[in-house]
């Protein structure tokens, strides 16, 4: 009978939307913190080396412990939410996140700072793809999922301006030990939260690819740290071309442990949908560029426009805002042109921003030259990080949501961090052709005094130290511009959007399911039932029962957009 149906009071309405609300306020909190402490230990860097005694090669680690642990173990973080059930999980990440913080505050020793941070790496591994994850099982597909990912993403995005901000804050006002004390009672208001506006994903039977995710983790390893030591001590440097040979053999090695696996850490099948396989790739290309920027602006606002820590970091705040604000005007219209618009556009502003960049010389200053690219570069950004969130991780079966969250959190930081050495190894070459001519001109030019710290230091003191900075940072940039170039490429070619995708994201049904519908099949379950659940994609391999890879629910693999 249809007046046995209660139909939902406007109050219960907005008791449901307070309370999705409040779990996407705890995810993406977790998400800051995790994202943010990337970059606000940075500020504080001289005082750490100061006050534990770090030499200047070893200080280097600070950032490069967490960044490598972090990166390293993405894809594990993702496949223990998908076993062991995500809420639980996710507690468990940000509660190890919180003890490091702690210990790292704690610190008497350098090697006791190096091994918290490494532990945090480890915490924020299992944090961040299961947070992504729990967004995907949350918040229904259509327009609700596609505001959340929105604001996923600005946080993700947004948070590296945001680090540098509290960083300056912190070490200004009060000691370097709270840009890791922050992180504790913000860990444990999250971990107080969960459980009451998250609710538990279903436990799915497995076990782990330890072997898998031992060879992985290592090879991924040994891979950035190749290419961190390449910057230092060169490509020829016997380690350097240990570490990389090493981490080829790993990684396949991984390759083939993961095509035999009946239940593998990653399932390689993601990778043969061309639209996900291209946002992985887009993520890889533009997060070097986003961790290039980042890096090189704080090196030049400090050291050649003579910013305050403070003053650095409120110099990037536009671009947070900026990122935020196009991140939300993405997620607005990108049911109705689909992805690949934003994806190519926000790639090609992303390069003309970076572009621009290089053009500083200096007698640059922060509102002529550095503001205006910066928010090109920004607003480019907002765009890609919701469009490629979508792209990878929507559509794929909940039982591989954390592997597919890990594998899109795993490209960003293994991207950022292989594109950095990169782009610092390009600085150190730009700036030693820049310092052969300039140590002339300031032998020629220095004082006594100026000459004889040269002769102990090696530093070119300002002007003429200034002039090698610019002139690496530039060609830093270039090189950024060619990663946000190739994005722009994959995007234009690679990224396909369907009729099916676009129904999707607008939260209604495919073509097969209104078909379904309009014969009385059962449509109004949605995409995936009636005639839809059971009709074969033509664009999908033949179904193989016994491939775990098989989603249960549909007998065939499921696809994103």
């Amino acid at each position: 009978m249809t007046g046995s149906h209660a139909t939902p009071t406007p109050t219960a309405t907005a008791d449901d939307r307070h309370r999705s609300g409040l779990a996407l306020l705890v995810i993406a909190s977790c998400q800051l913190m995790v994202v943010l402490d990337v970059t606000i230990v940075n500020i504080a860097l001289p005082h750490m080396q100061k006050d534990l005694g770090f030499s200047t090669e070893n200080l280097s680690w600070v950032v490069n412990a967490y960044t490598l642990t972090f990166g390293g173990l993405l894809l594990l973080g993702g496949r223990l939410g998908d076993i062991l059930g995500r809420r639980r999980v996710f507690i468990f990440g940000v509660l190890l996140f919180v003890f490091a913080s702690l210990l790292g505050g704690l610190s008497q020793e350098g090697w006791q700072l190096l091994a918290a941070r490494s532990l945090q790496g480890v915490g924020g591994a299992i944090a961040s793809p299961t947070a992504l994850s729990l967004i995907t099982t949350t918040f229904r597909e259509g327009p609700e999922r596609n505001r959340a990912f929105g604001v996923f993403a600005g946080v993700s995005a947004g948070g590296s301006a945001i680090g540098l901000l509290a960083g300056g804050m912190l070490v200004e006002w009060l000691d370097w030990r709270w840009v890791l004390f922050v992180n504790v009672p913000i860990g444990l208001l999250i971990a107080f939260a969960t459980p009451r506006f998250i609710p538990e994903s279903e436990r799915r039977p497995g076990h782990f690819d330890v072997i898998g995710a031992l060879t992985s983790t290592v090879g991924m390893v040994l891979l950035v740290y190749g290419f961190i030591r390449a910057s230092e001590d060169g490509w020829t440097d016997g380690l350097t071309l240990g570490s990389f040979a090493a981490a080829v053999v790993l990684l396949a090695v991984f390759i083939m442990i993961e095509r035999r696996s009946k239940q593998p850490i990653t399932p390689l099948w993601m990778f043969r949908d061309r639209n996900r396989a291209g946002a992985y790739a887009m993520m890889l290309s533009l997060a070097a560029a986003l961790f290039g920027m980042f890096f090189f602006l704080t090196l030049f606002v400090q050291n050649v426009l003579e910013f305050s820590p403070l003053r650095a970091g409120l110099a990037f705040l536009p671009v947070s805002a900026v990122i935020a604000v196009s991140a939300g005007l993405t997620s607005q219209l990108l049911p109705r042109w689909g992805p690949k618009p934003f994806m190519v556009v926000g790639a090609l502003l992303a390069a003309t921003g970076l572009g621009w960049l290089t053009l500083t010389d200096v007698h640059s200053s922060y509102l002529g030259s550095i503001l205006g690219p910066m928010l090109v570069f920004g607003f480019g950004m907002g765009m890609q990080f919701v469009s490629l969130t979508l792209m990878a991780v929507s559509g794929v079966a909940p039982k591989e949501a954390g592997a597919a969250s890990g594998i899109l959190n795993a490209t960003q930081q293994v991207g950022g961090s292989l594109g950095l050495s990169i782009l610092v190894t390009t600085f150190g070459t730009a700036s030693r052709n820049e310092a052969t001519d300039q140590v002339p001109k300031f032998l020629e030019e220095a004082t006594p005094a100026q000459k004889l710290e040269f002769r102990r230091t090696e530093v070119l003191p300002s002007p003429w130290g200034a002039e090698v900075l610019t002139s690496g940072v530039s060609s830093a940039f270039v090189v950024a511009a060619c990663f946000a170039v190739l994005a722009a490429l994959v995007a234009l070619f690679v990224i396909q959007v369907r009729p099916a995708d676009l129904a999707r994201l607008q939260g209604g049904a495919t073509p097969l399911a209104a078909e379904a519908e309009g014969t009385g099949d059962g449509g109004a379950d949605g995409p995936t039932s009636g005639a839809d659940a059971t009709r074969p994609d033509p664009d999908a391999p033949s179904p193989d029962p016994d491939d775990p890879r098989t989603d249960p629910d549909t007998d065939r693999p499921t696809k994103g957009l």
